[in-house]
């Protein structure tokens, strides 16, 4: 019997940094259909992420979109699960509103854009695992009824809204 218990818990999901998951396993969810990755470039401000209660204790990060040798990229530090994770290296599309990080992907996860705003302003990411989730903005303040779509988004894929963590103004 402890042999079956190591064996079931060796294969539950894992978050990033071990901080838990934030989605129903079962729940639905969807990506962004008409994603367009060449509207990402520039850097975008971690605003907001899942965490668990006793894992609260990086700075919020960010994440810069570009080209290296002519192929959309990304470098990031981010905070997940109150660690703070880097990875940097090319993306690639795996389906629509769903890319891979190429190279050093610290989250080991394809990237689901769950919803992003018409202006390509305010984007939130999670993953079918929901071993993370966090929104990304540009251009300042992230007004209340871009936070409001958001949160609105994980809630209908399924994230559990008591554990998102929205950093300071």
């Amino acid at each position: 019997m402890g042999l079956l218990c190591l064996i079931l818990a060796a294969c539950a999901p894992r978050s990033v940094a071990d901080g838990g998951v934030y989605r129903v396993a079962t729940a639905p969810i969807y990506s962004n259909a008409v994603f367009d990755t060449r509207r990402l470039e520039g850097t975008w401000a971690q605003v907001a992420a899942f965490s668990s209660d006793e894992k609260k204790r990086c700075r919020p990060g960010d994440a810069t979109f570009g080209s290296a040798s002519g192929a959309a990229a990304v470098s990031y530090r981010l905070c997940l699960s109150g660690q703070e994770i880097t990875g940097a290296g090319p993306i690639a599309a795996t389906g629509p509103g769903r890319f891979g990080v190429g190279s050093s992907d610290a989250t080991g996860e394809v990237w689901w854009v769950l919803w992003v705003d018409e202006g390509y302003r305010t984007m939130a990411i999670g993953t079918p695992s929901g071993a993370f989730g966090f929104i990304l903005n540009r251009g300042g303040t992230l007004p209340v009824d871009r936070l409001n779509a958001a949160r609105e988004v994980f809630d209908f894929n399924g994230y559990d809204l008591e554990k998102l963590d929205v950093f300071g103004p």
